[in-house]
């Protein structure tokens, strides 16, 4: 049975490597992490001469700094969507070569700390992800979740924050263009989508970029998601922090990971993305700052569904793993 299998009357918990000698001592990390910090970058940066975009990647790797181990998780487990978004990384450095952009992309995992969640988001580092206790998180506490940040999550935001400024310092307004993977099956249930953009309130960029896809052949209209497997309104996220806040364009894009697996198959979606998101920024009012507002707010004020959980059979609000 699969680890995310549904069971009747409950949801299975996998624990992983919860054993003493296989979890990680929080006391130890806070001892190395000063050091490895200096040796460790969360921040994996790609020039580009074109100012009309900002390709950003923010689960692009499964990789942990220093004195952190796999946080007590067996090498498989590293595999699985819970730390990275499969393929995406792939996607996200060619995209950018072909559109000729700037890129960042973070270079640690999700289970280490969330780069797309706000800092005050309580699953921001989460010790139970899609039926696996996570044993190096089991015993964070809130200093060890402020080393995190302070030496992770930071560092890579700040890096979104100042490509954005510099980019507009030049005199030119880029798009947002954030690039994750979702799974075929979340719970049980087959996702009908090969691709998804996902937005908040600003269309520009969401609403063309979804109708281009859907009249791709070899897609269906169906097959694209309008803001699902999730929402793109989330307070926090990155998208909101660095564009929405500045009333920039942009667009999260999704991508069904099994479609993506291998790095000509992240490529040859990269070609294809390139193709139809090059127009639809070239003009100068598609990117000046304007602003659209968010819906993010009445979401803030929605209770949190239980981890890994979602309102929707197939997943329509974002959980927590982003599967």
């Amino acid at each position: 049975m699969a680890p995310n299998h549904p069971l009747a009357g409950g949801v299975r918990v996998l624990i992983l490597a919860a054993t003493v000698e296989q979890g990680v001592a929080m006391d130890g990390v806070a001892e190395q992490s000063q050091f490895a910090a200096q040796e460790f970058d969360a921040v994996e940066r790609i020039d580009g001469p074109n100012s009309h975009a900002l390709v950003i990647c923010d689960h692009a790797s499964n990789a942990f700094p220093p004195g952190y181990g796999a946080l007590g998780l067996p090498p498989e487990a590293l595999q699985r969507h819970i730390a990275y978004d499969i393929g995406a990384a792939w996607l996200a450095r060619k995209l950018a070569a072909l559109l000729e952009a700037p890129a960042l992309l973070s270079t640690y995992s999700r289970l280490l700390i969330d780069p797309n969640r706000g800092e005050d988001d309580p699953t921001l580092v989460m010790r139970y992800s899609d039926g696996a206790i996570v044993p190096g998180n089991a015993r964070a506490d809130a200093r060890e979740i402020e080393r995190r940040r302070r030496l992770y999550w930071a560092p890579y935001r700040e890096a979104v924050h100042a490509s954005v400024e510099a980019m507009q310092a030049a005199g030119t307004s880029p798009a947002l263009v954030s690039i994750h993977s979702f799974t075929p099956v979340w719970r049980g249930v087959p996702r009908p989508w090969k691709v998804a953009v996902l937005w908040d309130a600003d269309p520009r960029l969401a609403e063309p970029l979804i109708s281009a896809l859907r009249a791709e052949p070899d897609i269906g209209p169906d097959e694209v998601g309008d803001n699902e497997p999730y929402d793109g309104a989330l307070m926090g996220d990155t998208i909101y922090d660095a564009a929405t806040t500045r009333g920039l364009s942009n667009a999260l894009i999704e991508v069904r990971q099994d479609l993506i697996a291998t790095q000509p198959e992240a490529e040859a979606w990269a070609e294809r993305l390139a193709r139809l998101i090059r127009p639809l920024i070239a003009p100068d009012a598609a990117r000046a700052p304007r602003n659209f507002g968010t819906r993010s707010h009445a979401h803030a004020l929605t209770p949190r569904l239980h981890p890994g959980m979602a309102r929707h059979p197939l997943g329509s609000q974002r959980s927590n793993t982003d599967g």
